[in-house]
């Protein structure tokens, strides 16, 4: 009989791409989870993976057979849905993917209000990009997801999938502190073009809501500097070297050197929990959402000095 942990690291890899990433998301070392597949290699007289460079691809095989297992596991996933809707109370794990930003400013103040309410809930933080995280739901890695959109750049809809509604998020335009806007109380969109901007790299939301945003208001963006996380891109802020529109969820307070000056309209991002639909009934999801709801207007406060 095929063993359903053994089967969990395979599908883990599938979903994730690599033996680490897979480990990250189960929890595991990386070596823990080749044990599993050499385990599972060796319980199916089939090899699963096979080196390509410094990583590895599954074989046809084992796509076949981590198709199977998402299968198994989704079956697993709704018995214990109903046991837990027959308790009445939120149980067992729950794992829970955030972007950068949310995983600092909101979630960590909502995973240990869980922890004290619900001691039989083992809750666990994976942080993920945004246009990842809904495939990942999706596709039964993780139960639950914090992501966001744009207003110009709506979150899409998987079927299969359900979302609510957790907060509108802020975004203000920062500037250094002798920058010609830094006196401004408010700017409009149409006044942004021949700025040198700090932004994300391509293929994150705030990237493509920022270039789609400046061609809409007729400017060609000049992407000077990219960085992955807020901070960094505060930091260069701070250095003089360029703007940069940054949402306030996870900003902290700024540093010296750099000035807020809101857009009219004010750009604003939505963030939304989503979760499988077969797993709608379970209390966890019910709770973590209302956690995070009610969490939100502490996270979203206006970060000050």
């Amino acid at each position: 009989m095929l063993d359903l942990q053994r089967l969990r690291a395979l599908h883990a890899v599938s979903v994730h791409g690599t033996v680490g990433a897979a480990a990250a998301a189960l929890g595991y070392t990386p070596s823990a989870v080749s044990q599993q597949i050499a385990k599972l290699e060796r319980e199916t007289r089939t090899v699963l993976l096979e080196r390509e460079g410094r990583g590895v691809r599954l074989t046809p095989e084992a796509h076949q057979l981590a198709a199977t297992a998402r299968e198994l596991l989704a079956i697993v996933e709704r018995a214990e849905t109903e046991l837990e809707e027959r308790r009445g109370a939120p149980a067992g794990r729950l794992t829970v993917a955030a972007f950068a930003s949310a995983a600092r400013g909101l979630l960590p103040s909502v995973l240990a209000d869980l922890a004290g309410r619900h001691p039989a809930l083992d809750a666990r933080l994976t942080e993920v990009d945004p246009h990842l995280s809904v495939d990942l739901v999706a596709k039964g890695a993780v139960d639950l997801a914090v992501t966001h959109d744009w207003d110009i750049a709506p979150l899409p809809a998987p079927a299969g999938l359900e979302q609510a509604a957790i907060g509108e998020d802020l975004c203000d335009l920062l500037v250094p502190a002798g920058h010609p806007f830094a006196g401004r109380s408010a700017l409009r969109r149409e006044e942004l073009g021949g700025e040198r901007w700090i932004c994300q790299p391509p293929g994150r939301v705030c990237h493509d809501w920022l270039v789609r945003t400046l061609r809409a208001a007729g400017h060609e963006p000049d992407l000077v500097h990219q960085a992955e996380e807020n901070p960094t891109l505060i930091a260069l802020v701070a250095a003089g070297l360029g703007v940069a529109l940054i949402p306030r969820l996870g900003r902290g307070p700024l540093p010296e050197g750099v000035v807020e000056v809101s857009l009219d309209p004010m750009p604003v991002r939505r963030l939304y929990a989503v979760w499988r639909a077969g797993a709608a009934r379970r209390p966890a999801i019910a709770e973590t959402v209302r956690v995070l709801r009610a969490h939100w207007p502490r996270a979203s406060a206006h970060p000050t000095r």
